[in-house]
């Protein structure tokens, strides 16, 4: 499906075009381990979404699938939706944006801001991404999967090279929250030939992951709790599924009190605002879903702030 290989040839289409973003060392301040963290927030779109969007349109580009006239089409809770917006816009070609009624006002201003039309469709991704594939084979649009194909999830990992780049003491294990898992499958597939695990954090009412390596293929979950506007797929894709079973990607479980409370000490120990499938990954460490050793280095992927600070 996708190896190292893909993530370094995304990096070479989409290395100027994307910000380096920041990494936090905090030690062993707060946490079990030497923990760091990837501010991945701080991406174009305030999400990592924007990495694997610019891959995807400028590799269509160049093979000649893009047609300029029609642009692209995406389902997404938001964040794949504001990526691949802001690609478009890049490149100069419209952007149609399918998503469930429940996405959140912010993520739909942002959308609108970029120029994309965006399309409501029913209470959950699945209905959105239904609604999405039926308009590309209408209108012939190229299609954006939110995780599920090879340049976007290749190019998600491509924060993984960068973070191998800005560290100098060897990490160990790099926690990341999955939904339909192209992070985490970019992510595994860039450290694939090293010796960092990768460990996938899902919310109890959504284990994608989770369910796919207990039954041996992707399976619908029923997806619900605080996440569920980013970590809102009902099933792992294809494409992370199989980096996950080659890689031997971990999966834990944690629940929406711990992901509330992760967000809230990012915010009230470091000022740091991030929606809540971004703190899903924290919070493996803060709720010892994950126990790392004493002396283990620890990265944590914060992959998205569209969200508001209100109720911190």
């Amino acid at each position: 499906m996708i190896r190292r290989k893909d993530v370094e040839d995304a990096w070479l289409r989409v290395g100027p075009l994307v910000r380096r973003t920041p990494v936090l060392d905090i030690g062993a301040e707060e946490l079990v381990g030497d923990v760091l963290f990837k501010l991945e927030f701080l991406q174009h779109t305030s999400s990592f979404k924007t990495r694997g969007a610019l891959n995807r349109l400028l590799s269509a580009h160049k093979s000649g699938e893009l047609d300029h006239r029609l642009g692209l089409v995406v389902a997404s809770g938001g964040n794949a939706g504001l990526g691949n917006a802001y690609a478009a816009a890049r490149l100069g070609v419209p952007a149609v944006v399918f998503v469930p009624e429940t996405a959140p006002v912010v993520k739909v201003a942002r959308l609108e801001a970029l120029g994309a039309t965006v399309m409501k469709a029913g209470s959950e991704y699945a209905t959105a991404l239904a609604a999405a594939e039926e308009h590309v084979t209408r209108t012939g649009a190229l299609y954006c999967h939110a995780y599920d194909q090879p340049e976007i999830a290749a190019g998600a990992g491509t924060l993984a090279l960068e973070l191998l780049d800005q560290t100098v003491r060897p990490i160990d294990t790099v926690l990341v929250a999955v939904g339909g898992g192209g992070l985490m499958a970019g992510v595994a597939a860039a450290l694939e030939d090293s010796t960092i695990r990768v460990v996938g954090v899902e919310p109890v009412n959504a284990p994608t992951l989770r369910t796919a390596l207990d039954l041996g293929h992707p399976t619908d979950v029923q997806v619900s709790g605080v996440a569920a506007d980013s970590l809102g797929a009902r099933r792992v894709g294809e494409i992370a599924f199989d980096v996950a079973r080659r890689t031997r990607v971990r999966s834990v479980l944690v629940d929406d009190d711990a992901i509330v409370a992760a967000r809230s000490m990012l915010w009230s120990r470091w000022r740091i605002v991030v929606e809540h499938g971004a703190a899903t990954a924290l919070a493996a460490l803060t709720s010892g879903a994950y126990v790392p050793q004493p002396d283990e280095r620890v990265a944590v992927v914060l992959s998205g702030a569209n969200t508001s600070p209100t109720d911190l």
